[in-house]
């Protein structure tokens, strides 16, 4: 039996209907083509398929696309503006914090959220925030870099 759902999905509101084991990643990739959002484990510890929900970080693997319901919520492909990337987007890419890209989109919004509660963190405070985010390419050197540097232009911009 499928349910009628609508989600705000980067600021639009999309009526789908799914199956209520649907996960969010799947509803988001499959019938929304959002494919932003990737699938790494299935388990929620790379944090591939993290998404903002209401703002906040959330696993979309280990989301049932039900319980979101009415709720907003802001996959990478909602990151930019219309005047082009976001800080955090930019700033990844100034400072080369990404290589093949899977787990970039993940990274992009769990930093989004974590500027926004914390604009200036300290080294630790990165690295704590990161934790949940696994990457097997850039060693996370230049993603801390990336996301101070995010903080830079972020401050810049206010």
């Amino acid at each position: 039996m499928d349910h009628e759902i609508t989600l705000v999905v980067n600021g639009a509101a999309r009526r789908v209907s799914v199956p209520a084991r649907r996960l969010l990643s799947d509803c988001l990739r499959h019938d929304l083509g959002l494919t932003g959002t990737h699938v790494g484990c299935e388990h929620g510890v790379c944090g591939c398929c993290t998404v903002l929900l209401d703002g906040e970080p959330v696993r979309s693997c280990l989301t049932f696309a039900v319980t979101v319901d009415g709720r907003e919520i802001t996959t990478v492909e909602g990151l930019a503006t219309a005047e082009g990337m976001s800080a955090v987007q930019r700033a990844f890419a100034e400072c080369h914090g990404l290589q093949c890209g899977f787990c970039t989109p993940g990274f992009l919004c769990t930093v989004t959220a974590m500027l926004r509660e914390n604009p200036a963190p300290a080294d630790d405070e990165v690295i704590e925030g990161l934790s949940g985010n696994l990457c097997r390419c850039t060693g996370y050197q230049n993603i801390v870099k990336a996301v101070h540097r995010a903080a830079e232009l972020l401050a810049e911009e206010s």
